[in-house]
């Protein structure tokens, strides 16, 4: 081993840094998005080549070949959404970005009383907290805004005369990712009429996500929570933060 490390050239752990920042920044700017998938399938095409090689299996290792021959090209014009928008977050991502200050209690109080403050005026919202499935694809349909998760700030969004109020916010890291986000809806056609598009979008993006989102109903101005494609409906401020403080704990 110790030889090993003597044959090594001085700039080698330069070398593996950079290397390592490298991977660490493609799988940053690829999280969330349909790319990983892309990424986990090419993954399991070099496994299957690798036993391909180890057993002499001719036909496989030609048809992978052949495959991969004309794969990046392939990725490129399939995924050119995904790199583009990859592309313009190298421009402007920090290296390094503090921790918000706020506990993951207080935001979760912000979002309690907000929610309580709009449903009391019968205004609607649609509040998307992201948990271990990325939301990167939605946020990047919206508006960004990266500010604290506050109260104040959450309630002008979802103001009528807001241009953002109609879509959803995304809260990510602990901040307010994005504002005027659009959600996928759920078109199960044996969802209650009472249900509008907020809901419809709540459970659309929990039925394909582990996201936890809050939907105040701008004609009844009651208080829902949806998880896994379900809705619980008919909550207060104090039950929603009770909830949401059993559901992140």
């Amino acid at each position: 081993m110790t030889e090993f490390f003597s044959t090594l050239p001085p700039t080698a752990p330069l070398d593996i840094a950079l290397l390592a920042l490298g991977i660490y920044y493609v799988l940053a700017f690829i999280e969330g998005t349909r790319a990983v998938a892309i990424l986990i399938g090419i993954a399991g095409i070099f496994v299957v080549y690798t036993f391909a090689q180890y057993l002499d299996l001719h036909a496989t290792q030609w048809v992978i070949d052949s495959v991969l021959e004309y794969s990046f090209l392939v990725v490129i014009i399939l995924f050119q959404e995904d790199v583009r928008r990859a592309l313009a977050r190298f421009g402007r991502t920090r290296l390094f970005r503090g921790f918000s200050p706020v506990s993951e209690t207080q935001i979760l109080d912000e979002i309690a009383k907000v929610a309580g403050a709009l449903a009391a005026q019968k205004i609607g919202a649609l509040i998307a907290l992201e948990r271990a499935i990325g939301l990167r694809d939605y946020v990047e349909i919206g508006t960004e805004i990266d500010a604290r998760v506050e109260r104040d700030l959450l309630y002008s969004i979802f103001l009528p005369h807001s241009p953002l109020h109609d879509g959803a916010v995304i809260i990510q890291g602990g901040r307010i990712e994005a504002a005027g986000c659009v959600l996928p809806l759920n078109v199960d056609p044996d969802l209650s009429k009472q249900l509008g598009t907020r809901h419809r979008a709540a459970l659309g993006l929990t039925a394909e996500t582990d996201a936890v989102v809050v939907v105040v109903s701008e004609e009844t101005g009651t208080i829902s929570v949806s998880l896994e494609g379900r809705l619980t409906r008919d909550l207060d401020a104090q039950t929603l933060r009770s909830h949401l403080l059993e559901l992140f704990k």
